[in-house]
C-alpha cells in the first residue's frame, strides 16, 4: 500500500467523524489559499497563472537536462550553415525581448537566464527552449521552417514559452492538481468508508484534471506563445507575416495522421492556430512597430 493510501486508511479509522470534518474543511481552505496566493501574472498578456514553484527553482534542473541531450546527440557544430542561422535568429529575438523587458520594467522575468542555441541533427520536427534560455531546434524542422523568417517564428513561439514560465506554470499546475485529487479522495473515502471508491474516484479524476485543469492550461499557453512569438519577431524586424505560412507548412507536414479533437489535445487545432495568427498580425503591427 502507498504511502498515500496508508494516510487515508489511518485518517479513516482513527478519527472521529467531526474530527474528519473539521481537518477536511482546513485543509480544502489551506489549500485555496495557497492556490490563491500563488498567482501571478504573465509579462505582458497580463494572463493569471500558478506559480507554486519558481523558475529558479526549475532553472538549474533544465540546464542539466540540457547538457545531458546535447552529451547524447549529434550536435551540429556552431560554424555549421544551420547552426549559425538559428544562433544568430535567436540571439536578434533574444536581445529585442530583453531590451523590451527591461524597458517596461520587467528585466527580472529573465534573472538567471543563460541563453544558449544549439542545432541537434534528427528527422524530429521539433524545438523548443527550457526555463532559462537554453534552445535546441532538430534538423527535422528547418525544411519547414525555408528561411529565417520561419525560423524566427518558431524561435519567437519558444522563446516565450520560457519568459511567460510556461514550464513552471505547468509543474505547479500539475502539483494542484494532485493535492485537490488528494482532498477529493479523502472526502470519498469519508463519505462513502469505501477504499474502492477512493481509487475509483482516483481514477476518474485524472482523466477530469487532464480535461479540466492541465490540456486547457496548456492550449492557453501555447496560444499566449503564439501571440507573445508574433510579438518578440516584430520587436526583432522579421516579417510576421511568414507565421500563418508556416504554421499552415506545419499542418502539411502533419499529413493524414489523426490528431485528438482539439479539446483532448495541449495544442489549438491548425486551424485554429492558423485563423489567430491571421487575426492578430494588423494588430501586433500597428502596436509593436518601432519599439
Amino acid at each position: 500500500m502507498s504511502k498515500f493510501n496508508n494516510s487515508i486508511y489511518f485518517y479513516k479509522e482513527n478519527t472521529p467523524n467531526p474530527m474528519k470534518k473539521t481537518l477536511f474543511a482546513a485543509i480544502a481552505a489551506l489549500s485555496f489559499v495557497i492556490l490563491i496566493d500563488s498567482c501571478t501574472r504573465a509579462p505582458l498578456t497580463g494572463r493569471k497563472q500558478l506559480m507554486l514553484v519558481k523558475n529558479d527553482q526549475l532553472i538549474p534542473l533544465s540546464f542539466e537536462q540540457y547538457k545531458g541531450l546535447l552529451d547524447t546527440s549529434k550536435v551540429l557544430p556552431k560554424n555549421n550553415r544551420q547552426a549559425e542561422m538559428v544562433a544568430s535568429v535567436g540571439m536578434r529575438i533574444r536581445q529585442a525581448v530583453e531590451n523590451y523587458l527591461i524597458s517596461v520594467g520587467q528585466g527580472a522575468v529573465i534573472n538567471g537566464f543563460q541563453w544558449e542555441y544549439n542545432v541537434i541533427d534528427g528527422k524530429m520536427v521539433n524545438a523548443f527552449c527550457m526555463p532559462g534560455g537554453k534552445v535546441i531546434f532538430y534538423t527535422g524542422i528547418l525544411p519547414i521552417c525555408q528561411n529565417e523568417n520561419g525560423i524566427a517564428v518558431v524561435m519567437g513561439h519558444e522563446i516565450a514559452h520560457a519568459v511567460a514560465s510556461h514550464g513552471a506554470e505547468r509543474v505547479s499546475r500539475a502539483m494542484g492538481a494532485q493535492v485537490l485529487g488528494q482532498i477529493g479522495a479523502v472526502a470519498v473515502g469519508v463519505a462513502t468508508k469505501s477504499e474502492d471508491a477512493m481509487n475509483i474516484f482516483g481514477s476518474l479524476y485524472g482523466v477530469g484534471a487532464q480535461a479540466g485543469l492541465l490540456l486547457p492550461n496548456s492550449r492557453k499557453q501555447e496560444t499566449e506563445s503564439d501571440k507573445l512569438g508574433l510579438i518578440f519577431c516584430q520587436l526583432a524586424g522579421y516579417d510576421i507575416n511568414e507565421a500563418p505560412a508556416f504554421w499552415t507548412r506545419m499542418a502539411e507536414a502533419g499529413g493524414k495522421a489523426q490528431k485528438p479533437p482539439q479539446f483532448m489535445s495541449t495544442h489549438p487545432s491548425d486551424e485554429t492556430r492558423i485563423a489567430n495568427m491571421t487575426k492578430w498580425i494588423p494588430e501586433v503591427k500597428a502596436k509593436w512597430s518601432g519599439r
